[in-house]
């Protein structure tokens, strides 16, 4: 989406081919085109799959083919390799930190091969060493200052009604982790580190802010014996995902990222500390690249629970200055996303 926003407002055309989706009326309302084809869908209908794309890009002749996903990369590998040349570039852009293996080792395959971190580029190279590192680059991925912006506060009337609809979150400093409903979120851990720190008399609140989710009923149960076990239910409130995150942000007095496996970038750092709220994470992936170069306090040791709970009163009671400027911003992605394309057609 923010990239085919930033090809249609620099003039070009912008073609999308996805399974579809809640967000093919924005993409297409805001100028891109979209081609419906289930380029995700893992079945013996991939090779039929791959061949209408081969289809699709002979007649469209576009001059960068970008995949975002392994099995949507593989299709258009061979699908690009069927066209006569001179045929579209490739591009692949790694978002994860994908299993090591020939099927994840497409995304190695594009003439640049964007990483959404350097701490994904550090994981790529040591699992698929390539003598040619040029052809890898990191693009770090990016917020919108102006969505997220520095000091903001939410109205009056916002204040009244969250106060009416989470009233367990009201009255003491509030922990925020955003973050899906997922083990790897590391929701278990921030349980923990709530049980520590009322133990030691502070009156703290934990909001575990889009865990509740479809699907997950077993996993939130187990969260909430968890809660229950440590004495700490009435303090931890589980909410399914909200569009208002950024007054979710503003009202917290600490934001954690506890996720145990190692991000590929940490958005939701970047978005917290843009908004100018303290973050506490584990010092790993992503999250602890970000923290080491924008808020050096909030890093704490993978797992280390009581050096947690230390840094978590000590930003509680006086946060760490906030970086002055967030160099990872939308537009630094968008216009250094476009820059590549411009050099590869140029080549």
């Amino acid at each position: 989406m923010e990239i085919a926003a930033a090809l249609v407002a620099a003039g070009h055309r912008s073609i999308v081919i996805s399974a579809g989706g809640r967000l093919v009326p924005s993409l297409v309302e805001a100028g891109s085109e979209h081609i419906s084809l289930p380029i995700g869908r893992k079945s013996l209908g991939a090779f039929a799959v791959m061949r209408r794309l081969r289809q699709v890009l002979a007649g469209l002749k576009p001059d960068v083919v970008h995949a975002r996903s392994r099995l949507p990369a593989w299709l258009a590998w061979f699908a690009l390799r069927g066209l006569p040349t001179p045929r579209p570039h490739f591009v692949t852009t790694v978002h994860g930190m994908n299993s090591p293996g020939r099927y994840s080792g497409v995304m190695l395959r594009g003439e640049r091969v964007v990483c959404v971190s350097e701490s994904v580029l550090a994981y790529v190279d040591r699992h698929w060493p390539q003598p040619d590192g040029a052809r890898r680059v990191v693009i770090a991925r990016g917020v919108d200052p102006s969505a997220f912006p520095r000091g903001f506060a939410p109205t009056a009337q916002w204040r009244a009604r969250f106060a009416e609809e989470q009233p367990g979150l009201q009255g003491g400093q509030l922990l925020l982790m955003p973050g899906r409903g997922t083990r790897l979120k590391g929701h278990a851990d921030a349980i923990e580190l709530l049980a520590n720190l009322r133990a030691s008399g502070q009156d703290v609140r934990l909001w575990l802010l889009g865990a509740e989710e479809p699907g997950r009923e077993a996993y939130l149960g187990q969260l909430r014996d968890l809660a229950t076990r440590r004495g700490v239910s009435g303090a931890l409130v589980i909410s399914p995902p909200r569009h208002d995150v950024l007054e979710a942000y503003a009202v917290a007095d600490l934001v954690l990222q506890l996720s145990s496996q190692p991000e590929a970038f940490g958005r939701t750092v970047v978005e917290a500390l843009s908004v100018g709220r303290p973050v506490l994470g584990w010092d790993h992936g992503g999250v602890g690249e970000l923290l080491r170069e924008l808020y050096p306090a909030g890093r704490v040791p993978l797992g280390d629970a009581s050096a947690l709970a230390d840094a978590a009163r000590r930003l509680l009671a006086a946060p760490a200055p906030m970086p002055v400027t967030i160099p990872h911003t939308l537009a630094a992605m968008q216009t250094a996303t476009l820059e590549l394309y411009e050099r590869l057609v140029a080549d």
